[in-house]
């Protein structure tokens, strides 16, 4: 361990001589980069109006001095005095600000004490060990409802200055999610338990766009309490998404049954459908709820020259996309790992928000509607398909499905009313269960036709695993306890 602070000692202090911003971010572009990203980066924070912040491995101030003019107090921790010291001179006018130099291994603060702590460029120069045990004092430090934001060069390096060594740990993005998620805190005396669930993970645009890297990764996730009635036995709803509903063998026998891109219901007919109900124009924001593996975001880009923001609670669905919009150069479509009820965007920040058989998850529907409203520019138009119910009682079989599912299922007729209360005109809340069942029909052919192809591609089982689905979707629905509603509505 001390050979591990040895080692990033000499590295930093070789390269923190002039405390330029050029040698902080290893990088002969740095000004430039800083121009494009800092916004990107600042955009994905949450209101920081009142905050306790710790800002951890702040270098020479290059977000100190934004984060100050935000929060109630930022303290500002690095490991360099010469970064320290150049923070101090650039942002120490500042009433509100606190500068100290400290290695983050060694750091000791009260419990409860922080409401944000933001770090960026940190964690690569920790050791797994280290890692761990920062994560988990980080999550103590944190006040219950706190948010953490960290940003880390994930794989390879990101900048070009010329190294003797390199000391730098490039973990995966992934080992990055997997850690913060399964470390957990005891409360004081024994109480609560605390964890980390991810409000969103995305790719930084400014290094895709600037650098081609799409390497640059951040993350924001708040202390949440965790019981010990965990979700289907994993500690995070969105743990159980990629570790059971959608694996990436799940999610690509789906696609191979959906066709190319889609994931749900219908596939590219239902889709083209319901997305020529908006008359989308070139250059308007349109966000997607639930994206999936983004067919849908990338007919809407290539078709009508929108911008499109896909959100998706399952990494797995995201990594999938991303790798795809890379490899397709559409810039114009965005993906991130995001838990819409959590994620926060300025007012009027879309002209469309867009959502296909997603928000059945999801238990405060109106809190969630009246965040769609809120994101909605004036004129704005929200487009929703989603399994609802039909009225009750429901059959003891359906009961037992939903409950298996976690679904939180209302009638069309309900849908509507909460979106009526959550702000929205022009309401219209269409019971589509006759189209849902004959879309099940035809998709069942359609199975029997590639049923060779698909047993070859993944197995028997997995093709009588999504078979049989659909043939008790299609008793579900015909006994009236399923239906598929599709709901359009505007923003004033």
């Amino acid at each position: 361990m001390e050979k591990v602070r040895e080692n990033m000692t000499e590295f930093w202090k070789e390269h923190s001589i002039g405390a330029t911003v050029e040698e902080m971010m290893l990088d002969s572009r740095a000004r430039e980069l800083t121009q494009q990203e800092l916004p990107e980066i600042l955009s994905t924070l949450p209101s920081l109006a009142g905050c306790r912040v710790l800002e951890l491995g702040a270098g020479i101030g290059r977000f100190t001095k934004h984060l100050l003019t935000k929060a109630e107090h930022v303290t500002a921790v690095d490991f360099m005095e010469s970064f320290v010291e150049k923070n101090r001179q650039e942002n120490g006018h500042h009433s509100n600000a606190t500068f100290i130099q400290a290695d983050v291994t060694k750091l000791d603060l009260p419990q409860n004490s922080i409401d944000f702590i933001f770090s960026n460029w940190l964690l690569m120069y920790l050791s797994d060990k280290e890692l761990k045990v920062l994560i988990e004092k980080m999550l103590g430090w944190l006040r219950p409802g706190g948010f953490l934001f960290f940003r880390e060069s994930c794989n390879h390096r990101s900048g070009d200055s010329k190294r003797d060594f390199n000391p730098t740990c490039y973990r995966t993005d992934a080992q990055y999610s997997h850690l913060v998620q399964s470390v957990q805190a005891e409360g004081p005396e024994g109480g609560q338990k605390s964890g980390f669930d991810i409000v969103l993970k995305k790719k930084v645009k400014a290094y895709i766009e600037m650098k081609n890297n799409p390497n640059q990764i951040c993350w924001l996730l708040e202390k949440v309490p965790r019981s010990s009635d965990t979700e289907n036995g994993f500690d995070t709803f969105q743990q159980f998404l990629d570790n059971q509903q959608y694996t990436n063998r799940g999610i690509l026998r789906y696609e191979k049954m959906f066709g190319a891109g889609y994931v749900s219901t219908g596939g590219p007919s239902t889709t083209k459908e319901f997305v020529d109900l908006l008359n989308l124009k070139p250059g308007q924001k349109v966000l997607d709820v639930g994206c999936g593996i983004g067919g849908g975001d990338f007919y809407m880009a290539e078709s009508f020259g929108v911008e499109v923001l896909g959100l998706d609670l399952s990494e797995n669905m995201v990594n999938i996309a991303m790798d795809r919009a890379i490899s397709e150069k559409l810039p114009s479509v965005q993906f991130e790992v995001a838990d819409a009820t959590k994620r926060t965007f300025p007012e009027g920040s879309f002209d469309v928000v867009y959502s296909r058989d997603t928000i059945l998850h999801i238990d405060d529907k109106l809190a969630l509607f009246k965040r769609f409203h809120s994101w909605l520019k004036p004129g704005g138009q929200l487009l929703i398909s989603d399994y609802c119910c039909g009225e009750k009682p429901w059959t003891p079989v359906f009961e037992a499905y939903v409950k298996q599912r976690g679904y939180i299922l209302y009638t069309p007729s309900q849908y509507g009313k909460f979106l009526e209360e959550a702000g929205f005109c022009n309401v219209r809340a269409e019971d589509r269960t006759a189209q849902f069942i004959q879309v099940i029909e035809t998709e069942l052919q359609r199975a029997e036709a590639i049923k060779e192809e698909f047993i070859e591609e993944f197995s028997e089982e997995d093709y009588l695993a999504i078979v049989n689905g659909w043939r008790e979707k299609l008793g579900r629905s015909n006994s009236g306890d399923q239906r598929w509603g599709l709901f359009y509505a505007t923003r004033d």
